[in-house]
């Protein structure tokens, strides 16, 4: 990977909350928070209330795409290699409380480095040097990365507020 493909996967990464993983064997990407550390993406997957990424401690190599956090569009896509991070290495000692303090809606920090030790995976995703899109040259046919589908709806109309002013059309 040159130099400028490198900065750019590393500077997007760094400053993008999400990543999304084209994991194998499903439609579409799916997001995964993750934290940036000495030049490879690090998310955590498996276990009770974990982000469910599945096929991924098993996978060789993925495509991370990460998006713009100014304007939330595409910015850029890549070949990842995957590697799990075993507990109790120095890695894991290194990334795991990295990842327990960006885990923001934990309902328990407690402990949770632990349970993730025997429960979840941390994965390692250091970029392989092929970036399968840069700005300027995106494919039509994989123009968006949609949500997962889900279940939930709206459960009615908005709220209503009673004695606020009522506001008139803009002309």
């Amino acid at each position: 990977m040159g130099d400028l493909s490198a900065a750019l996967v590393e500077e997007a990464a760094k400053k993008s909350g999400l990543l999304w993983l084209d994991l194998p064997g499903l439609p579409q990407p799916r997001a995964a928070w993750h934290v940036w550390h000495e030049g490879s993406a690090y998310v955590l997957t498996g276990g009770d209330g974990e982000q469910p990424l599945p096929g991924l401690p098993d996978a060789d190599r993925v495509t991370v795409i990460v998006r713009s956090k100014d304007k939330g569009g595409r910015l850029v896509s890549f070949t990842a290699a995957c590697e799990p991070v075993e507990p109790g290495t120095a890695l894991w000692d290194a990334v795991a409380p990295q990842l327990a303090k960006d885990r923001l809606n934990s309902s328990s920090h407690a402990g949770q480095v632990e349970r993730w030790a025997t429960e979840s995976w941390i994965v390692r995703l250091t970029p392989t040097g092929e970036i399968t899109e840069a700005p300027g040259g995106y494919s039509d046919d994989y123009a968006t990365v949609r949500p997962v589908p889900t279940p939930a709806t709206t459960a009615g109309p908005p709220p209503r507020m009673f004695g606020g002013k009522r506001r008139h059309v803009d002309r």
